[in-house]
Parts: C-alpha cells; structure tokens; sequence
C-alpha cells in the first residue's frame, strides 16, 4: 500500500518530485534542527490519485488522522479543542514553485467553540476574531467556490460603517460582526453552513488544495514556465504561528542574496504585529529587514545565522520566509530563490569565486533564455497604455518612425532615420527593408512566420499578429482599434519581449552584452560582463556540439564571427537573387533559347562569386555550408494578382508593354501548394544550369581565397533531397563543374557535397543518400512541417493556441524540437547515415538550432554542430556547455 503522507522529519531536499519544494525542503529544515513548526506533507501522488478519480485515494483519511494525532501530542494541543486550539495551515507546495497559482487556507480549526479559547490563550480578542473572519473569508472563497467580491464587499461595508480605512480600523466587536456577515454569504452562496468540525475543515481544505492543480491561472502559469501538467501538487499540514501576537511578534521575507542584481547582503522585508499574508498584499508599509535588528536583536542574529548556514547548505540564493512569535523564530519556509537574468550570471559566478560550486555547476545554474534576455535592448517602464498587443516574436525593443514598404525604409535609413517596417505581412522581397529597419510590425503571422524568422535572425525587434491593426499600405496608415490613425513618418516603440506597441517614443536601454561579445566593451568592466564572459568560456571548454551561424551576407558572417560562430551551417543563396539582381533572374526564367539563358547566367556569374569571396573571407579556415537555391523561381516574379491587374490595366489603356509574356511566365510556374514544387533539388534537374552557375561561383571564390593566402572551406548543400538518385544526379554534375575549374584554374578546390535532411523519406533512407553525401545538415523546419503537416505559416495563428491549450503539446514544434516525430527521424538519419559512413557530419540549420531544449536533444543524438542566427550564438554556446555537464539538482522555476 502506498505510503501518502509524511511528518516533515521523514523527508529531505531531494524528495521534491515527492513531497513538492515545499514539503521537501521543510523537510531538510526540519532535520538541519531549524526552527520549523512541525507538520506533515501529503504527496503529489495522493494529488494525482485524487485529480484522477476525484476522491481521495484509499487509506489517505486514515493517515492523515494518524499524523494528525502525533502533531497534537507533540504540542500538547488538538486540533480546535475549545480552550486552547491547535489551528493549522494548509498550504500547496508542487515540485516547482508556482506562487499564488493554487490554493492556501490558513488558520483551519477555528469554530464558533473555539474562538474564545484562541482569544484567552492569545489574550488578544481581536486576533481571534480577525483570525476567524480570514478563515471564514478564506475557506469560502477557495474550498467552497464563493465569489470573493461578496466577501470584499461585507469587509468595505464594514470600514465604511466605522469611518476607517484600513482593516486594523476595525476591533474585535466589528470583526465577530463581520465574522457573522460572512457566515450568512457562505451559507446563501454556498449552500450550506460553514463547517464546524475541525476535521471536516481540514479534509476539504486538503481536497482544494488538489484541485487548485487545475485551476486557469495554474494551468497557465505552467504553460508559461513549461512545466508539466502530470506532476500534481503535495499539500503541507503545518501548525499555524502568528506573527500578529503584538509588537513583540512580526513577518518577513528574506533573500540571503539581492534577487535583482546578485549582489550580496541582507535584502527583505519585515512588518512587525502582522501575519505573512499582510506583508504580501501590501496593506500596511514595511521596514527593511535590517530594522528588525533595532527591534529583535537576538531574532535578527538567529535570523542571519540561518541565512548563512541555508545559503552554504543549498550552496545558492535562498529565499525565505520565517515569522517571530512573542521573540520565538520560525522558518516557514525556503526555496532557491527565483531571480532575474542579470542575478542568476552574478550569482553563480560569485559562487564559484567562494568555492561553494565549480565552474560546472556554475554553467548549470544559467540558461540560455537568460542570455538571451540580457542581450536584447529592452525599454525602461512605462505608464502608457500600448495601442495594440500580438505575438512577442523576435525580443527586444525598437524606436522608429512608421514605414509601409521596403524601398521606403532603405531610403530613409541611408537618409538616417530610424524606421519600423509596418506590414500586413513580410515576404522574401522585404528583406532589405527588414535589414534596415529598426523593426518590424505585422498585422498577421505568427513566430515562426517569414516576418519573425528573419527578424531573429537579423536581431531585429518584431510583433507579429497585431491583429486590432488595420494596414492601409496604399494610403500609408494603420488604424488601431480605438480609431487611432498613425501615418507613415509617426513615431512608434515595439517592445518585442512583451509583444506591445507604443505611440511615440519610450526610453530605450542598450545592452552592454551585446558590446561585450561584439568587442565593444571589455569584460572587465563590470561583474555582470565578467560572470558572462567566465560562465560563457566555459560552455567552449565544456561543449561537445560546435555553434556556427545562418548568414548570407559577408555582414551577417563577420558578426557572427564576433559572436562567437565557428562557421557557418546555412548561407541562403536565394537571398543574393533579391533586389537590383532580381531583373537578372528574370531574364533566366523568361529566356527564349539557350543563348539567352547563357547570358542572364553570365551575369548573375560575377555577382554570385563576389558575395561568395567575401563571405569565405569572414570565415577563412572555417567551414561555410553553402546551400544551393531552394525556393520555387515564383517567388522571384512579381506577384501573380498585382502582375494580372497591371496587364489589364495597360491592355485597357492601349499601353505598348503590357508585360503578358511576364504573365504567362508567372502562369506556367504558379503552383497550388509551392512548398512541395518544384523547389530545391528538384530545381537542379530541372534547370542544371542554374546549379551549375552556383557551383563555379563557389569553387571560382574559394580559388580567388587559395590565391590571395586564406584557407576556404566551402560545403556545397544540395536541398529537399528524397531520394539518392536525384542527390547523385546533382552532386555528380557538381563535381564536374568543380573538376572544370580546378582545370583552368589550376587550384584543387576544396569541397564537400552534402544534403539537407528535410523530408520524412530522406530520414529514413538516410542510409543510401550517405554513400553520396559528406554531411547531413537537418532542415528542422521544413521537417517539422512535413511530419506533422502543418503550414507553418498559417497554423501559428489559426489553432495553434488551441492545440497548446488541450495540451496537444506544450510547445510550438517550430520552437522546440518534437523529439517523438521529428527527433525519432533525425536519430533514424542519423544512426543509418553514420552506419553507411561513419565519418558522416551531422549538424542542424533549422531556427531549432538556437533554442536551449532543442540543442539539449541535438547533443543527445549525437549531432556535430548547430546553427542557428548569428543574434543567438552565444546562446547556443552557453546551451551547448549546459548540455555537456547535464542536469544539477537545483531547479529555481
């Protein structure tokens, strides 16, 4: 028979998937000898139990009376006996700390019999009487489903009756009345009276706590925080203290660290003749918690004794909670205390300074989300009201006057001006406006749409999916939901941490580790670039998984080499056709005969060499994946809609060129669902003139780097392969060209030929593509979307939100890795690539490659590299180190 409940002394700090934190670490209190009232903890498998059958599981009553019994010994008190009652609290506690998400009844035991007796034992009537109408206030509202404002409103009566504002106005003849008005909201609303045996209390009370797991606001909060629904909350039976005994009593909260910076000293709060709730909500003004050492001396002494001693015991920030009854101490409870970004990099290098952990425990203390925080710009507060909200896509905070088109906001930049790229939404022909933007705002998308993508890529700010916004591009203006018109040339702030607009300008404040890795700002100069250079340095040392960077430009390749890259894992080439060259690829796809074609290819020739020299320059003597055009050649002519009304228009008017052999080109190559066209490799059988013009421009660049001294190392990627027939078509014509060039040129050009890994079918016949191929780079996006068949740029914002709420999965596929369906095809690829060849390279170039739980699993299987933004590789090197040094035991969610 299971075992369901445990006295305090029974447990310890690494039983929290069963006792809760909170019950856990009373535990370790309680056996440390501290001063912890004693109690017991009923585990989140008696939750589970209960949420599953919806009654308590056999055998927990019995138990509980049982611990119950050896609490009353120990006090020499029972539970609401008349004259001098034992009144507990009861208290959630699940195994990540969840504040104010579920349930808490405090003072249980109180019944109209033993008020008075808690008033002679307290000599203090109006603490009896306050202590009741909490109780009654509390048990109503959360065990019996009474709407509080009944509650809030018989309390408001209340002051207002006696002239006062605060509570404390009332005494103890206007809290027994109240107490009685409170009685009859729960007996009209709840339908019954409010208990008055004690037990009866307790067990409801107990019962609550378990459903609270299910509460909205729980179920989101751990939606937020990623924590599983599954794991069920323990409940912690604890004797009550008060903190409200008179001005020899009091509360407080205590950080043996400051939680917003690090740094170190006594940070908290106390509030003398008060209980903890009182200091929580703010009803009355606290002293900092060095005061207590004027007003209890011999407390505040023992009170930093126990700091030090729990900070070198659970060798981090604690945070704690104690209550001082009638000068007596007690610890309520302790917990790693959760902290900002900034903190956690403090703390944990100022922690392995003191010898407390070492550097890998250091690295385990960080995360890469909290890199990434301290990275991006962010605004300081505000009181304004935000125009619009959507999806907080790419982090950070941006300031610029509003344009609706991408000439526009190259023209203004180069004019100086600091612009946000306003669209309903992005595509491939916005890019040069997105890389000089400031931001980017759009009406629809998602985080994962071509808008989000490329900003974070970028590190460009973004909100995508403002939804309330209606955006006239042709009128040059977007209304917000309330009739706010803001032209183009106004100024707006986009927070995209937050996912918020702002009219006008809000204050922004630069990051200083954002200098730091760009060389900018040395990492002496302060201890919060310290800590991250230290910690950072040491996921180089510790990581397995190399980080390179997605870049297409020489730009893009030089900060990334700042960042930290060692290569890059993606250069897309279909960027280099936008732009003044986009005309040139026309005159590709619209060549009548091969002379044409030869010429349109001989001009992109020159053009593609050059972008290629530089970008191997940025990354001489490492590697440069470069994939060969991916897209359908549609999305290099002008729209098909726009294109169709033009013609119409000058057919109408009797204009000379009316463009219809365009048309008739768009016509030819529109595809119903492009996605699955004629894309990729598919491209180079089709058009193998196209690939062979890409691969001379790579092999004359690398010729061009031999000649002028560097050490290029160029890897041609071949995509949307499915089969290794069409990768040894492709990669066999490849060599011939580079064969070609090593001949006139008389260099050995240096290569490899690879493939991207982004279909379900090159998963599993992995196998036989890697008798052709050198490496496997893995498309996680295009897999993602192919495996569950999803449009990823139309799911994010239709039922997504759905899916996330039924508990479909807890996390966009496009952000983390589904290790079930996609990370089952990647072990499959690579177990058999590496079967075929075992010196196979395996990396990844999805946006999978920068996301901290997704480079947990890539590390797992076994992969070389990750790539991802070149804005996000520092946080890949930081999660690369964590995933090498695996798990610790502390967890401050």
């Amino acid at each position: 028979m299971s075992k369901y409940v445990y006295d305090f002394a029974e447990g310890n700090r690494f039983m929290a998937d069963l006792l809760g934190g909170k019950g856990a670490n009373l535990a370790e209190m309680s056996v440390m000898g501290l001063p912890v009232p004693p109690g017991f903890t009923i585990t989140t498998e008696a939750c589970r139990a209960y949420l599953a059958t919806g009654a308590a599981p056999d055998g927990l009553a019995a138990e509980v009376g049982e611990h119950l019994h050896r609490l009353e010994l120990s006090l020499g008190r029972k539970l609401g006996q008349v004259d001098e009652p034992l009144l507990v609290a009861v208290r959630s506690g699940a195994r990540f700390s969840m504040p104010g998400m579920m349930d808490t009844v405090l003072d249980i035991g109180l019944t109209d019999d033993s008020v008075a007796g808690l008033a002679a034992w307290s000599g203090d009537e109006r603490l009896a009487w306050d202590s009741y109408r909490r109780l009654v206030q509390m048990f109503g509202t959360t065990v019996l489903g009474v709407d509080g404002a009944y509650f809030a409103a018989a309390l408001r009566d209340a002051k207002q009756a006696k002239g006062v504002d605060g509570d404390l106005g009332l005494d103890a003849a206007d809290l027994r009345a109240l107490t009685a008005t409170f009685m009859d909201i729960v007996r009209e609303h709840a339908g019954r009276d409010f208990p008055q045996d004690p037990r009866e209390q307790l067990d409801l009370a107990i019962a609550s706590v378990f459903s609270s797991w299910h509460t909205d606001r729980a179920r989101i909060y751990r939606r937020a925080e990623h924590i599983p629904d599954d794991l069920g909350t323990a409940v912690n039976v604890c004797a009550m203290v008060f903190g409200n005994l008179g001005d020899d009593s009091g509360t407080g909260v205590a950080f043996t660290r400051d939680p917003a910076t690090g740094a170190p000293g006594v940070y908290g709060d106390y509030l003398p003749n008060a209980q903890g709730e009182d200091v929580v909500a703010g009803i009355r003004n606290t002293l900092p918690l060095h005061r207590l050492a004027d007003l209890q001396p011999r407390a505040y002494e023992q009170l930093m004794d126990i700091m030090r001693t729990l900070e070198g015991h659970y060798h981090d920030l604690c945070d704690i909670e104690f209550t001082i009854e009638r000068r007596k101490l007690w610890m309520l409870q302790t917990r790693v205390g959760k902290r900002t970004a900034a903190a956690a990099f403090r703390i944990a290098d100022a922690l392995r300074e003191e010898g407390l952990i070492d550097a890998d425990e250091a690295l385990r203390r960080v995360t890469g989300a909290q890199l990434a925080q301290l990275m991006f710009p962010r605004f300081g507060d505000t009181e304004r009201a935000p125009i619009a909200t959507g999806v907080a896509a790419s982090p950070g905070a941006a300031v610029g006057e509003v344009v609706f088109d991408s000439a526009t906001a190259v023209r203004r930049a180069e004019q100086g001006a600091a612009v946000i790229l306003v669209r309903r939404e992005t595509n491939p022909d916005d890019l040069d406006g997105l890389i000089h933007a400031r931001g980017v705002l759009t009406s629809r998308g998602g985080k994962t749409s071509h808008a989000a993508v490329v900003a974070r890529g970028l590190g460009r700010t973004c909100v995508c999916g403002a939804e309330s916004l209606t955006i006239d591009t042709q009128a040059r203006r977007f209304t917000t939901a309330d009739g706010t018109i803001v032209a183009e040339g106004d100024v707006i702030s986009v927070d995209g941490t937050a996912g918020a607009v702002y009219l006008g300008e809000l204050d922004v404040v630069p990051s200083p580790v954002v200098d730091y890795f760009e060389g900018r700002r040395p990492a002496d100069r302060d201890d919060l670039l310290r800590a991250v250079d230290r910690i950072v340095r040491h996921a180089d040392r510790r990581g397995r998984l190399e980080v390179r960077a997605n870049a297409d430009t020489a730009e893009d390749a030089h900060r990334a080499r700042l960042l930290g890259a060692k290569g890059i894992g993606l250069c897309r080439t279909e960027h280099m056709f936008l732009g003044d060259r986009r005309v040139l690829v026309e005159r590709l796809i619209l060549a009548a005969d091969d002379s044409a074609r030869k010429a349109a290819l001989a001009a992109l020739l020159p053009l593609q060499r050059a972008d290629f020299t530089r970008i191997l320059e940025e990354m001489d003597g490492l590697p440069v994946t470069i994939r060969l055009l991916d897209p359908p050649l549609h999305e290099f002519l002008p729209d098909r809609t726009e294109l169709t009304a033009r013609v119409a228009v000058a057919k109408a008017l009797g204009q000379g060129d009316t463009q219809e052999d365009l048309l008739r080109a768009v016509e030819r190559l529109h595809e119903q669902n492009p996605m699955l066209g004629a894309r990729g490799v598919r491209l180079g059988l089709v058009i193998p003139e196209l690939y062979d013009l890409q691969v001379r421009a790579i092999a004359e660049a690398a010729v061009a780097r031999v000649r002028a001294g560097g050490t290029p190392r160029a890897e041609i990627m071949i995509p949307l392969v499915s089969d290794a027939r069409e990768l040894e078509i492709v990669a066999e014509r490849a060599r011939t060209v580079l064969a070609s060039v090593g001949a006139e040129t008389g260099v050995d050009v240096p290569h490899e030929i690879g493939t991207m890994i982004e279909l379900p079918r090159a998963a599993v016949t992995a196998g036989r593509i890697a008798k052709t191929a050198r490496f496997f780079s893995f498309g996680t996006n295009d897999l993602t979307q192919t495996v569950w068949g999803f449009s990823r740029d139309d799911v994010e914002g239709s039922f997504f939100p759905a899916y996330l709420a039924e508990g479909v999965f807890t996390a966009s596929p496009f952000e983390t890795i589904d290790r079930e369906g996609v990370g089952t095809l990647i072990d499959i690829a690579a177990y058999e690539g590496r079967a075929t060849r075992p010196d196979l390279e395996l990396g990844v170039c999805g946006e999978h490659g920068g996301d901290p739980k997704s480079i947990r699993f890539f590390h797992e299987a076994g992969l070389d590299y990750v790539s991802c933004s070149p804005f996000r590789v520092p946080v890949a090197r930081l999660e690369a180190g964590r995933a090498a040094v695996g798990d610790t035991a502390v967890d401050s969610r």
